[in-house]
Formats: C-alpha cells, sequence, structure tokens
C-alpha cells in the first residue's frame, strides 16, 4: 500500500520489450535506496511494481499487459514518479493508496492561481458516482484533494489544488492540456459504490 504522497522523480531509461510485456529499467535518481530489496514494491506513476532486479543506482519492473493497457507513459523512457510502499509505522501523509491504476483521464487545462496552479482532469463519466467534493483521487500516484465535481453527461470534470511544493517535487508539473494521466480512485469511495449498489438491486 501507499500514501500518495511522492518521494522522489525517478527516470525510466529503458524499455524492453518481452513479447505482450516489457521490462522497465528505472534510475533511482534522488529516491532513498538504500532500504529496497529485489521483491519490494515501489509505485511509479502510481502503479504498483515488484522490483525484480537491482543496481546501486537503479531497478528493474516487469509490466504486463495489463498494467500497459490501464496506465500511460510506462512504456516510454521519461521522468516517472516514485513511492516505495509504506512501512506499518509511516506517518500517512496522503490518503490510502493501493497503486491498482483504474485507468487513463486526460488533462483539460493547467492554470496558475496565485501561488499554487489549478490542474483540471476530465474523467469517464463511469467514475463520477466515485468523486466527490473534498475527497481524494491519485493522479499520477500524487494524492490530491478534489475541489471541484462537474458532470457532463458523458464526461465528469475534476479540479484539483497543486501547492508549490507538490508543483515542484512530482512530475505534475510537466502535464499540458490534452495530455494522459493515470488516475487511482478513492477505493473506499468505490467500495461503498459498490455496496449501495447491490443494496438497490436486492429491492
Amino acid at each position: 500500500m501507499f500514501t500518495g504522497i511522492v518521494q522522489a522523480i525517478g527516470e525510466i531509461t529503458a524499455v524492453a520489450r518481452q513479447g505482450r510485456d516489457s521490462r522497465l529499467t528505472v534510475a533511482f535518481r534522488d529516491l532513498d535506496c538504500a532500504d529496497v530489496r529485489i521483491g519490494d514494491s515501489i509505485a511509479m506513476n502510481g502503479a504498483c511494481m515488484t522490483v525484480v532486479a537491482l543496481t546501486p543506482l537503479s531497478f528493474q519492473v516487469d509490466m504486463s499487459q495489463e498494467s500497459l493497457q490501464r496506465t500511460t507513459r510506462l512504456d516510454q523512457i521519461g521522468p516517472v514518479n516514485l513511492e516505495k510502499a509504506m512501512s506499518a509505522s509511516d506517518r500517512f501523509g496522503g490518503h490510502l493508496v493501493s497503486g491498482h491504476i483504474d485507468g487513463v483521464a486526460h488533462v483539460k487545462t493547467v492554470a496558475p492561481i496565485g501561488e499554487s496552479w489549478e490542474m483540471v482532469v476530465v474523467l469517464p463519466a463511469r467514475w463520477s458516482p466515485y468523486v466527490s467534493e473534498k475527497g481524494s483521487i491519485a493522479l499520477d500516484g500524487v494524492s490530491l484533494t478534489i475541489n471541484s465535481v462537474h458532470d457532463h453527461g458523458s464526461t465528469t470534470d475534476i479540479s484539483v489544488n497543486l501547492i508549490p511544493h507538490t508543483w515542484r517535487q512530482t512530475t505534475l508539473h510537466h502535464r499540458q492540456p490534452g495530455d494522459a494521466i493515470n488516475v487511482e480512485i478513492d477505493s473506499i469511495a468505490k467500495q461503498i459504490a459498490r455496496v449501495v449498489e447491490r443494496l438497490q438491486l436486492k429491492k
């Protein structure tokens, strides 16, 4: 499990196709890797991956076809948000993040507001029941609070606020209108919606 508090920006330095899957080599860069071992979980842009090989400067993970289909920019060289799996003694600074990406959404606008930036993301309408004002969402692995929700028939717009620290310390400052972005809906919201749906079907 993760908290959505990005610990460092790493770099995918190589992508090797293995049939329908891929093996990625990722440079740690500023991530403290002293306690990383083979078999550990690391979230890359929000997607939980298992370390299968390790050097002092990098690690490797295998991406299945399912992961490749559910995510964006994890099949190409470039920067990625990194977060090691949380331990029982860690501070819970963000929200409960599983590292299981629900799918890809698209950035609609990015605009400075005071010292921060507002990002509006367009979600498919099927995710609308799981998002709410002041609820939580993870975008490219970053735990964020939803400022507003606007439904538009087949789509739903959400806006989030990126404070200067989040803007500088994550890859979100690279995102532009039209860019794809990994989304993990709050798992608690999904479970509640599922329970309510099943109860309604029994009536």
